[in-house]
């Protein structure tokens, strides 16, 4: 009976000691993973935010449908001459025709034509565009509710400063909807 409890003792102690070493093993991959994770975090965190300065706005698809639905991809392109790191959504504004700020609202999410694909951080290199989804609707021109802006104004995220860019276009209500920016716009259907 000593020698049958001995035997079970032996088995016990050699399977905690192999148990502690994949134990040890395990904490150390994971160590090595947090690192490499750590790593890329203070990568990003050392990328300096998108300036408005250093970005060219400019619209790419014109986007057209029923329901008197409009819209347009619209893109930021890193013109810095370095890295930089954008997040988020633009803030959006109207102008007249003499670049007077006419009354509007920009609600951020889905539109008509894309899914919101939500806020990412993007590192754009210089050279490398991001695009969200703007639209809007124009039931009626001329109607009391509808803008009839000339002008786009275009805040980048975390910025104050806009670009303007050029958006001959009846706006009901002012209201305009955008999605947050993404390597490549999704547009439905």
């Amino acid at each position: 009976m000593t020698e049958h409890s001995t035997s079970t003792a032996r088995g016990r102690v050699a399977r905690r000691v192999a148990g502690a070493g994949l134990a040890l093993l395990a904490t150390a991959g994971v160590g090595i993973a947090g690192a490499g994770s750590a790593q890329a975090a203070e990568a990003r965190s050392t990328t300096p935010t998108c300036t408005t300065s250093g970005l060219t706005a400019s619209f790419g698809q014109k986007l057209g449908g029923g329901m008197n639905h409009e819209g347009v991809v619209l893109k930021l392109t890193n013109t810095s001459g370095h890295d930089c790191a954008l997040r988020g959504y633009a803030g959006l504004g109207l102008e007249d025709s003499e670049h007077r700020t006419l009354s509007s609202t920009a609600e951020w999410g889905n539109t008509w034509y894309a899914q919101d694909p939500g806020k990412e951080t993007l590192t754009l290199d210089d050279g490398e565009s991001a695009e969200a989804v703007v639209s809007w609707t124009h039931a009626n021109t001329g109607t009391s509710e509808a803008r009839h802006a000339s002008y786009l104004q275009v805040t980048p995220p975390a910025n104050t400063a806009h670009k303007t860019l050029q958006l001959p276009a009846w706006v009901d209500n002012g209201r305009l909807q955008v999605t947050a920016f993404s390597p490549h716009a999704e547009l439905n259907g």
